[in-house]
C-alpha cells in the first residue's frame, strides 16, 4: 500500500484534472484522513467507508477520504490501479457534490439500494 502523503499526492493530482466548475461551493475542499471507517450497516467489519460528502454544518461542503479504508479494501493493489479507484471514489463524491447543488438525490438514493441489497446479501 502506498503511504498518507502519496495518496495525498495521488489525490491532488487526480482533482487537478477535475474541471475547475466542479468546485463551486466546496468551501472546505477534499480532506484527507488516516483512519479507516466503516459503515453502520456492516455486521462483520466488512464495509467500509471510502469516501464521504458532506454539506452544512460548521466547515460548508467538503469531500472526505479514508485512507485507512482504502487501504484495507485496495491495499492489495499496484499503484495505477489504486489511483483508478480513487479517481472513482472522488467522482462519486462529486457526483453528490452537483447534485446537492442542483437539489437531485438520484445518487443518494442509488446508494441506499445499494445499502439495502448488501443488508438482503448479509441475511440471506
Amino acid at each position: 500500500m502506498i503511504t498518507l502523503e502519496e495518496m495525498e499526492t495521488m489525490l491532488d493530482d487526480i482533482a487537478t484534472g477535475f474541471p475547475q466548475e466542479l468546485f463551486i461551493e466546496l468551501n472546505g475542499g477534499i480532506i484527507l484522513l488516516p483512519e479507516a471507517k466503516l459503515n453502520t450497516a456492516s455486521n462483520k467489519n466488512d464495509l467500509y467507508i471510502l469516501g464521504e460528502y458532506y454539506k452544512g454544518g460548521g466547515m460548508g461542503r467538503y469531500i472526505t477520504i479514508y485512507y485507512g479504508s482504502f487501504s484495507s479494501v485496495y491495499g492489495h493493489l499496484g499503484k495505477e490501479a489504486l489511483k483508478d479507484q480513487l479517481q472513482r471514489v472522488l467522482k462519486h463524491e462529486f457526483t453528490h457534490h452537483v447534485e446537492s447543488l442542483a437539489g437531485e438525490r438520484g445518487l443518494e438514493i442509488k446508494d441506499a439500494r445499494d445499502i439495502a441489497d448488501y443488508l438482503n446479501r448479509r441475511d440471506s
